[in-house]
């Protein structure tokens, strides 16, 4: 039906917008995406206001209420800030995403993250503008002992459109709880794709818009 066709949800959250709802609590009250609501009320003033949470009053100090609303008031922000980005912004924050995090060595291109969105992210970037070939992407999962590698592969696979059969021996760690104590459910995963004229060209990206940045002139 599209936005055209739900002026009437769309007035209803804007109102409640100026009254400071945010903008999952209009999404739940109205049953839309929470992205419909922020492309809606990206122009609506409101003022944040302190509001219970479900938790008995007097239950949380003032400084912790006003801290909750304005961290709120970021996501809110930054939810309407995303809903504009293009897609050559999203292929810039990729690659930036790489330059800090991916493996730059050799002719394979590479990242490891225990976040299935940004790695996602990764994986469709390198799709979308090297036009690669999927038979050649590889995953392998580090996992502690004790957790599911099924589950886990299953995982990672599912997120990253990756069939299992291009997954290559798992590490399995042993946790050592004098270091951490806290574990992924699904582990790490590290994604590679073996092209020297894919890698080239990435590193050559990198290299143009840092010069580019760099140069004050």
């Amino acid at each position: 039906m599209g936005y055209g066709g739900k002026w009437r949800e769309r007035e209803q959250a804007r109102e409640l917008r100026a009254q400071a709802w945010t903008l999952q609590e209009i999404a739940d009250e109205l049953g839309v995406a929470k992205g419909t609501v922020s492309v809606w009320v990206r122009d609506v003033e409101f003022t944040p206001k302190p509001r219970n949470r479900g938790h008995p009053a007097g239950s949380k100090h003032p400084m912790r209420v006003r801290k909750e609303v304005e961290i709120e008031q970021c996501r809110d922000d930054a939810m309407v800030w995303a809903h504009s980005v293009t897609q050559r912004e999203r292929s810039m924050f990729a690659l930036g995403l790489y330059a800090g995090e991916g493996s730059k060595t050799g002719n394979t291109l590479g990242m490891a993250n225990t976040n299935p969105r940004l790695l996602w992210e990764f994986v469709e970037w390198i799709r979308r503008d090297f036009m690669i070939d999927e038979s050649r992407l590889r995953v392998v999962v580090y996992l502690h002992e004790g957790l599911d590698l099924d589950a886990a592969e299953a995982f990672w696979s599912r997120v990253l459109s990756i069939p299992r059969s291009q997954f290559t021996k798992p590490y399995r760690a042993i946790a050592d709880s004098t270091i951490r104590s806290a574990k992924h459910r699904y582990g790490c995963a590290t994604v590679r794709y073996a092209s020297a004229v894919t890698i080239r060209r990435v590193l050559a990206r990198i290299e143009a818009v840092t010069s580019v940045v760099a140069d004050p002139g």
